[in-house]
């Protein structure tokens, strides 16, 4: 099995990470391939940057996805998922949905632990959209500046593990995501020292995009998911006029 995990910013540090876990979750003989967003921002906080983010990942999934059995959007907040699931013919998933699914068979009370106050609106708006709200108990961050994106669980572990134990405390979590592919793994090396369990993205995306490819479900032809229908485009990468001409 082939897994395309795709980076939809541009930070290479952060990629290292996405690679790392993913290789430590994958099950023997799945091969793991890693993207970085050729253009961007170096971590998605916004809607706009998010938005960003989705054309970037629309153009690497359109480039290569024929060569993979599923495809997974490594970032939090999954910018341009559910338009990705659209366009490709094979299983997409990806780092918000996955954690929530894997959330949601260990607890009923979810918090997100964050690394970016400004991104906490959006995050909200994402689990929300996925018929989660009801379901989300908090959504904690940090309140510091950042000083390397690829750095931030060497550099704030203490806090986050401290954010997780407010959530448990105050908001009456049952089961912590760590969200953000800047702390894939640290669900990992925390495990034992938080009172609940503790939920990764790319890991939790990686074995549901093993497991989506193993069923074979098929693809939608009918209803929302169905394919775009051809119409004229123009200007756009060649990769993705072939996706909306249907000849990929």
């Amino acid at each position: 099995m082939k897994l395309l995990l795709i980076n939809p910013n541009i930070s290479e540090s952060v990629s290292e990470l996405i690679r790392s876990e993913a290789q430590r979750s994958a099950s023997a003989g799945t091969e793991i391939k890693v993207l970085t967003a050729p253009f961007g921002v170096a971590y998605i906080e916004t809607r706009f940057e998010a938005l960003i983010g989705a054309y970037a990942a629309a153009q690497l999934a359109a480039e290569h996805h024929a060569h993979y059995d599923a495809v997974v959007v490594a970032a939090f907040g999954d910018p341009g998922l559910t338009g990705l699931r659209e366009a490709l013919p094979v299983p997409v998933t990806g780092l918000t949905e996955a954690a929530l699914a894997s959330a949601c068979l260990l607890g009923n009370r979810i918090s997100i632990i964050a690394i970016s106050q400004r991104i906490q609106a959006w995050y909200r708006e994402v689990v929300q959209s996925y018929g989660l709200g009801s379901r989300l108990a908090s959504i904690r961050a940090l309140d510091r500046p950042l000083a390397s994106i690829g750095q931030v669980q060497g550099e704030h572990a203490h806090a986050l593990k401290a954010l997780a134990e407010r959530a448990v405390d105050e908001d009456g979590a049952d089961v912590i995501v760590l969200a953000g592919a800047p702390l894939a793994g640290l669900a990992r090396a925390l495990k034992g020292q938080l009172p609940v369990p503790v939920v990764d993205g790319v890991s939790s995306a990686v074995r549901h995009a093993e497991t989506l490819a193993a069923l074979q479900p098929g693809t939608a032809q009918r209803g929302s998911f169905a394919p775009p229908p051809v119409k004229p485009n123009r200007g756009l990468p060649p990769a993705i006029a072939r996706l909306l001409d249907r000849a990929s």
